[in-house]
């Protein structure tokens, strides 16, 4: 049975897909909301991990809100669709190899997760692509690519079909954002 909580969220969350995609800052507060709901989707689930990130999600949403919003002196956005230089790609490998076994760690010790690494996994990364989006690094797409991936494997396991669905199609939407912030690109 699907609970109302997944179904509001899944809507809300394809909607903030295809703002992002279009850069609309309306994404974020729709990743508010879609988060919020989803944190109780996870904890239900008992995919701790999962449910805590919907949590920094929601405070990330509003930091990536801002970020969307600010204008420069001439009231142009400041955030552009850039890449990601060498360096980032080195923060991003560092980060992925503390995230991942910390929060595996976490979840083995503290809770009573029966998929901590499987958990582990994408909920390090979404914190990476999250931070790649805010920044509008273009690369915070093949992040997510590989999140939904893992995620689709993880929430059919756990029989959240509604949300493997949704899972699966933000695989093909990762992939449009991809292409749509590859024709916007403003920065070599």
């Amino acid at each position: 049975m699907i609970a109302w909580t997944e179904a509001v969220g899944f809507v809300l969350a394809l909607a903030m897909v295809g703002c992002s995609i279009r850069e609309l800052h309306w994404s974020w507060p729709l990743a508010i909301l879609s988060s919020l709901l989803y944190f109780f989707v996870f904890k239900d689930s008992l995919l701790y991990a999962e449910a805590g990130l919907q949590l920094v999600f929601a405070l990330l949403a509003l930091w990536g809100w801002w970020q969307w919003r600010r204008l420069g002196e001439n009231k142009q956005p400041v955030s552009i669709i850039q890449r990601l230089p060498m360096r980032g790609w080195w923060v991003v490998g560092t980060a992925l190899g503390v995230l991942w076994p910390s929060i595996a760690w976490l979840l083995m010790h503290y809770t009573d997760s029966d998929v901590a690494w499987a958990d582990a996994l994408p909920t390090a990364l979404s914190l990476i692509g999250q931070a790649l989006l805010g920044r509008k690094y273009i690369e915070n797409w093949l992040a997510w690519i590989v999140v939904n991936v893992f995620s689709v494997g993880l929430f059919a396991y756990k029989g959240l079909w509604l949300t493997t669905a949704l899972y699966v199609l933000f695989i093909g939407l990762s992939i449009l954002g991809w292409r749509e912030w590859q024709k916007r690109l403003t920065a070599p």
